[in-house]
């Protein structure tokens, strides 16, 4: 592979990378919202989260559809769930080896 793939699979990891981005993402996974159920939910001002959206838009995530006053918006890549599930197992795992290695400490200095 050459250096244009990592640049534009490195642009949709750059897209996802931020929190609330993330749970815009994690929001469509369940289905198509309105951009007013996605900023109610994600409790940034509006601005904000059509920002988010257009950024996640750009990156080939979402995409959205106007109907009347409302624009909704909807997950374009299903696999986003397997990928999501393997970020959280990194996330577990580091968990839980920080907590091993806190009692590892306290089991230390305990003794």
């Amino acid at each position: 592979m050459n250096r244009a793939v990592f640049a534009q699979r490195a642009a949709v990891l750059k897209a996802m990378a931020h929190p609330t981005r993330l749970m815009i993402l994690d929001l469509l996974r369940d289905g198509e919202r309105c951009v007013c159920e996605i900023h109610a939910t994600v409790g940034s001002d509006l601005t904000t989260v059509s920002k988010h959206l257009s950024v996640l838009r750009s990156a080939g995530l979402v995409r959205d559809e106007r109907r009347g006053q409302q624009v909704f918006y909807t997950l374009l890549v299903p696999c986003l769930n397997s990928f999501v599930e393997c970020v959280d197992a990194v996330v577990s795992r580091r968990l839980s080896e920080a907590l091993e290695a806190r009692g590892a400490i306290l089991e230390a200095t305990t003794r």
